[in-house]
């Protein structure tokens, strides 16, 4: 990310708020699917693939 990035962002219409709840939502997710894989958590038998429906 630099600068650049985030002006990028802004020109779509993110306030600095908006852009900052998505780092926060996006780093989170990164961290705790990591810490499940490394523990060899299962996905939940209702959870599908994207894509596939039942």
């Amino acid at each position: 990310m630099s600068p650049a990035d985030l002006d990028k962002l802004r020109d779509h219409g993110y306030d600095d708020r908006a852009i900052h709840d998505a780092i926060q939502v996006v780093g989170y997710f990164n961290y705790i699917n990591r810490v499940a894989e490394s523990l060899g958590v299962e996905p939940e038998d209702f959870i599908h693939p994207w894509g596939h429906t039942e």
